[in-house]
């Protein structure tokens, strides 16, 4: 079964860090660019953060751009996404999701709660 499984997140004081984890399974993980999208309450998707199969690059919103990093481990299907200086502006659901063949994402994560407040 295609799926992806979340980890990290939580509470965390304006200016500090949390790393989020994204373990998938069921398909060939080392096929597929890799996402990073969050969502304040009440607001659309925000995509944050995106790796490509082969790690040639890696690309971030401007947001996000300078305080975030995204990283994979094919050996391990999981990707990660490194989260320093957070604020209060960051404060949102945070899922990961692969590409699909119809250029859309899918295979979307549970969402762990990403929160900075003091």
């Amino acid at each position: 079964q295609v799926h992806v499984v979340q980890s990290g997140g939580g509470l965390v004081q304006p200016g500090g860090s949390l790393r989020l984890s994204c373990a998938a399974a069921g398909f060939t993980f080392s096929n597929h660019w890799m996402y990073w999208v969050r969502q304040a309450p009440g607001k659309g998707l925000e995509w944050v953060s995106a790796i490509p199969h082969d790690v040639s690059t890696t690309y971030y919103s401007d947001s996000v751009k300078g305080r975030f990093t995204i990283s994979r481990n094919n050996a391990k299907n999981t990707v990660y996404l490194q989260m320093n200086s957070l604020t209060s502006e960051d404060t949102d659901v945070y899922y990961c999701a692969k590409d699909s063949d119809d250029g859309t994402l899918d295979c979307w994560g549970q969402g762990p709660q990403v929160t900075a407040s003091s």
